[in-house]
């Protein structure tokens, strides 16, 4: 049976996603991440509290989590482009792997199980949360590489973005800064892919849920439009203050804050498996 929210529930759920953009949108400006790894945890929260059924879950967060960053990370790049810290031939170089990549494991997603799903979120938000409380840094000891190089990272990179939902700078930012990219110039090119990772990994959501009868209403394919609409509404103004930011505050000690907190929706989210 279709879900279909009071009107003061959807207030509720949009109000929550307002408050989760708040935080999203500041730290795809601040750190590159696309603001994902916090996106993804709190919708299933509120897709939990909505009373949603619980096996379309994980596809729901996925697919609207990279819907939002579509827009939010417009914003981040406009705020980064604006400070010179794009560089647009490494974007164009390695966008047709991002966009088939993100495509296919968007598709590869959809024949995935939930619980299968938050396993891998689980590992991969622990995984970055290491690495940047312990503060890993590849050494940059090589160059970026040519075209089929670039061509095969970005696929890669896309495929694991489809299947956490964020904008994959947590994977494009050690990889550019490892190829003596400046770290702020790594993380705005950085926000700059995570656009069609974002655009490419909505689409293939929004394709393989097309159709599908057990949905709730207002759904776009597997993209939840209330909580799109309430985490843009909020995130995409909230990108620029944390472009802002991350040129004067001490990332180094944010990141290891934002380790922290993924720690925390990490292991809520583990406990729930276990």
């Amino acid at each position: 049976m279709d879900f279909h929210p009071e009107p003061a529930d959807m207030m509720t759920i949009v109000l929550a996603c307002l408050g989760v953009g708040l935080i999203a949108g500041f730290l795809a400006g601040l750190l590159g991440v696309g603001g994902g790894l916090v996106i993804v945890p709190a919708l299933l929260v509120v897709f939990h509290r909505a009373g949603i059924a619980p096996e379309l879950h994980q596809h729901l967060a996925l697919g609207t989590s990279l819907a939002t960053i579509a827009f939010t990370g417009l914003a981040s790049v406009r705020a980064h482009h604006a400070r010179g810290a794009v560089q647009w031939d490494i974007v164009r170089q390695i966008t047709p792997g991002i966009v088939l990549g993100t495509f296919i494991g968007a598709q590869i997603a959809g024949l995935i199980s939930t619980q299968a799903l938050q396993w891998l979120f689980v590992v991969f938000a622990y995984s970055v949360a290491a690495q940047m409380l312990l503060d890993l840094k590849p050494k940059p000891s090589r160059q970026l590489p040519r075209c089929g190089g670039m061509f095969g990272v970005g696929s890669v990179i896309g495929m694991i973005s489809s299947w956490v939902g964020i904008g994959g700078g947590s994977l494009s930012v050690p990889f550019l800064s490892a190829c003596n990219v400046p770290v702020k110039t790594s993380i705005g090119t950085s926000s700059a892919i995570g656009v069609p990772i974002a655009l490419a990994g909505a689409a293939g959501y929004l394709y393989g849920g097309w159709g599908i009868a057990s949905l709730p209403s207002m759904t776009a394919g597997y993209i939840y439009i209330p909580a799109l609409a309430g985490i843009v509404l909020a995130s995409f103004p909230m990108a620029k203050f944390g472009a802002a930011a991350a040129h004067r505050l001490p990332v180094a000690t944010l990141k290891k804050c934002f380790a922290v907190l993924l720690i925390v929706l990490a292991s809520k989210m583990l406990w729930g498996l276990v």
